[in-house]
């Protein structure tokens, strides 16, 4: 009886996951695989940089899933003059001339909040980035003498890639935080780029998001789903030892014959993927596996994240710091290629994950 109570709801939930996609791509063209990498995201829990230039779309994709997924939106800018008490408070001068206190974007919605938006990351201040990585990974605060608590927050983080002035690099170690880095790129689709360009339904973007059905989800039972969901796919002995390999590729890809043009292998890695990337990279994996209606990890669920998941958690050394978006896209492809991929991943053999 469990077990057909379990399957059922893996069952209405996957539906209501691939509705979510569906609407959202109602109104953002030419995103599908970025949309679905969100998605996977969502149900596992995990929070996201974003990687995009500006004017893509970005905010308008946020709102989109948000709007699916229920509970309260909120947003912030990164400035260079941004305080980590910004994200808490703000005050102001009331009608009777008193300053005034009010919740910040942080505390307002209260345990309703469940997209945060924090806009340009790398402008505020490492104060700033230090207090939003804590309350990340703690979901909740203090502030005005009592305890808020934000469980069903996810982070959504952007970075802008193109000016160095006033921005601070978020650090290796807080990278780590986020779950992945998804880009967000202009579509190469000749005829989507006419229709963003000439088709003035893209221009208005809260229309955009309003055409969006609400609440697909309920954003409060996504933590509890996830539990099910992970604890519901299964994975082979062969499937882990596969997964072993790619995170000691990570570390030591000399080691699997891994060879990148023009970069010297054995000078390239300063620190592979940690414990904590591998660990939410096989919990976005079982939830892919679960999207694509299988209850068994299968080589093809880690490969289809295992970029966005890799790719901001490796660090490598100063003389190659500079190219690391280039190095990392074509390192994580050439780890996928060369490390050998099981020939049989016999799901009746497969155990608990």
């Amino acid at each position: 009886m469990h077990i057909a109570t379990t399957d059922i709801q893996l069952a209405d939930w996957r539906s209501h996951a691939l509705k979510l996609e569906n609407e959202v791509k109602k109104v953002i063209v030419g995103q599908d695989k970025a949309i679905r990498l969100m998605n996977i995201a969502i149900f596992a829990r995990g929070h996201v940089l974003l990687e995009g230039g500006v004017g893509v779309g970005k905010t308008t994709l946020l709102q989109s899933i948000a709007r699916c997924i229920g509970g309260a939106y909120e947003r912030i800018e990164g400035t260079v003059d941004l305080m980590p008490n910004d994200l808490i408070y703000h005050t102001y001068l009331g009608e009777d001339g008193r300053p005034k206190i009010d919740e910040g974007p942080l505390l307002r919605a209260g345990e309703n909040l469940s997209v945060f938006f924090f806009n340009e990351i790398n402008r505020a201040r490492p104060q700033v980035h230090a207090l939003m990585l804590r309350v990340m990974a703690e979901r909740h605060i203090s502030a005005f003498k009592k305890e808020y608590r934000l469980p069903h927050m996810v982070v959504f983080a952007d970075r802008n890639q193109v000016e160095k002035n006033e921005t601070f690099e978020i650090p290796s170690a807080a990278r780590d935080r986020f779950m992945m880095e998804i880009p967000i790129d202009i579509p190469a689709d000749r005829e989507l780029r006419k229709a963003l360009m000439f088709d003035v339904k893209y221009q208005h973007a809260e229309g955009l998001t309003k055409q969006v059905e609400p609440n697909v989800l309920q954003f409060d039972q996504l933590n509890g789903f996830s539990d099910i969901l992970q604890n519901h796919i299964k994975s082979s002995d062969v499937l882990e030892e596969y997964a072993l390999d790619l995170w000691e590729s990570t570390q030591n890809p000399e080691k699997f014959g891994i060879k990148l043009d023009s970069v010297d292998v054995n000078r390239l890695i300063h620190t592979g993927a940690s414990p904590r990337g591998m660990g939410m990279l096989l919990k976005a994996a079982r939830v892919n596996a679960w999207l694509m209606n299988r209850d068994s990890l299968y080589p093809e669920d880690i490969h289809a994240v295992f970029h966005e998941l890799i790719a901001h958690r490796l660090v490598f050394n100063t003389m190659y710091e500079n190219r690391r978006t280039v190095l990392a896209r074509e390192l994580t492809s050439q780890i996928l290629r060369t490390v050998a991929v099981p020939s049989q991943v016999n799901p009746a053999q497969a155990k608990a994950a």
